[in-house]
């Protein structure tokens, strides 16, 4: 669950470092363009260390969830399962709560159900409109999911400390604010499926 650290002259998560723009980017050296370290660090270090610890997780998340019979999850899956939820929702609500085209919605699903996360229904009043459902499975799956992020952020707690980690959470809640999070990130990445 290592992240790597960036400091001056390294590249940090997703390649940024003081000659970089970001993850993949390339930009002027800190020094060229002004860019030099405050007294903590660089600036861009916070988002992508912020990144990188959700990377890390997700990444276990996934590699445990492929050990208990789910290898064909992606996080982007789990995203969309969430968005469908124990009601149930249409394709076009399912792609309103990610932030992404009816279509693109329409091809995350169409995946999911042919993996047997999801199965299409019928609406008792409105025979045109077709209602994703979580399966059996689907349903499994994000139970699971559940439980392994407890194990997680238990290996968290252990390895910062109750204290630490419950300070973390705490500044981190206060930080993004009352809405929370948005289940929209396969959105605002930019990615479909």
């Amino acid at each position: 669950m290592s992240m790597g650290a960036s400091g001056p002259g390294s590249s940090g998560p997703g390649g940024a470092g003081p000659g970089g723009a970001g993850p993949g980017g390339a930009g002027p050296g800190a020094g060229e363009a002004g860019l030099g370290a405050g007294e903590d660090g660089y600036g861009f270090e916070l988002p992508l260390l912020l990144f990188g610890g959700f990377r890390a997780i997700i990444d276990e998340l996934h590699a445990e969830l492929a050990q208990r019979g789910h290898q064909e999850m992606r996080p982007a899956h789990g995203f969309a399962l969430q968005a469908v939820g124990i009601p149930g929702a249409t394709a076009t609500e399912v792609g309103r709560r990610l932030g992404i085209s009816k279509q693109a919605a329409g091809k995350t699903l169409d995946k999911l159900e042919r993996l047997g996360y999801v199965a299409r229904t019928g609406d008792d009043t409105d025979r045109r409109r077709k209602i994703i459902r979580l399966t059996p499975r689907g349903v499994e799956a994000l139970r699971l999911s559940a439980v392994i992020f407890e194990d997680i952020r238990r290996r968290w707690r252990d390895t910062l400390g109750a204290e630490r980690e419950t300070e973390l959470e705490a500044a981190l809640r206060r930080m993004v604010g009352a809405e929370g999070f948005r289940l929209d990130v396969p959105g605002w990445f930019g990615t479909h499926d």
